[in-house]
């Protein structure tokens, strides 16, 4: 039986993008297939997803002629996943592998295939994430399309072009781990100004939930936003002096440079 859809690898990102799939009714479950190899995540998997098929390998009889795939497993195993794929037929892939450049995907096929990089973030999980698309030598704009509608079940897409990909890594990719380190230290500080960890939990979760909606619900800059807080000579001013004293937004441009950097070592 030949599917719609594989997606080859069944784990935490893998199964976000099946799950997204599903509830946006992508297609019928029954044409969608996940590929896992471990024999427990198979059984976690088949529990989780009804209707959909749970593979330990990708066959030949899994691939027809419209049969696209979505490569979700781990870097060192991605061209041998390829391969695979390639040895029974897949002509349209989707890779999320962090680093692998469409160009060694190509490589591990005979024809011309259509390969669309790809760079998500963690909220995928909850159908809150972003992705940054870019298509390899053979793609056309369908082929943006469909993977535009798969990643776009679970949260915004962008399109770029592959050379950017790797800055894509170190500011959205990366993004969420700079993001909850932040959170980590104000909650800290909070602590450390006589509040409950709790309290002070939940005063920086939702001052920062509350802060992304203002962003994205008003379309006003982040320049604006901050400016509307910032009374001249008040307590906001005083500490975001501070900050910019221990020069915090450089330290973020650094962050996001070697995050950048460490996505092209990989890809070499």
């Amino acid at each position: 039986m030949s599917f719609e859809l594989v997606v080859v690898g069944g784990g935490r990102m893998g199964s976000a993008l099946v799950e997204g799939l599903v509830s946006a009714q992508w297609c019928a479950p029954s044409s969608l297939a996940v590929v896992e190899s471990a024999l427990e995540q198979r059984e976690v998997l088949s529990v989780r997803f009804a209707g959909v098929s749970v593979l330990a390998t990708l066959e030949l009889e899994h691939v027809g002629p419209e049969t696209g795939v979505v490569l979700c497993v781990k870097p060192d195993h991605a061209e041998g996943a390829a391969r695979l794929a390639a040895a029974c037929g897949v002509t349209r892939l989707l890779s999320v592998v962090a680093g692998l450049s469409t160009q060694r995907i190509e490589a591990a096929f005979a024809a011309p295939v259509a390969v669309v990089r790809s760079m998500p973030n963690t909220p995928v999980l909850i159908r809150r994430g972003v992705s940054a698309i870019a298509g390899g030598s053979h793609v056309t704009a369908a082929d943006l399309d469909w993977a535009e509608s798969i990643l776009g079940a679970v949260g915004t897409v962008v399109r770029v072009t592959e050379r950017n990909l790797d800055a894509v890594t170190g500011l959205s990719g990366s993004g969420p781990a700079y993001f909850f380190l932040v959170v980590e230290a104000m909650i800290e500080a909070g602590v450390h100004q006589g509040l409950s960890r709790e309290v002070s939990r939940q005063l920086v979760a939702g001052t920062f939930a509350g802060s992304a909606a203002l962003l994205v619900e008003t379309g006003d800059s982040p320049e604006e936003l901050r400016a509307q807080v910032t009374s001249p000579g008040g307590t906001t001013a005083a500490g975001l002096r501070m900050l910019e004293g221990r020069a915090v937004r450089a330290a973020f441009l650094e962050a996001v440079a070697a995050a950048a950097e460490r996505s092209r070592q990989l890809g070499r």
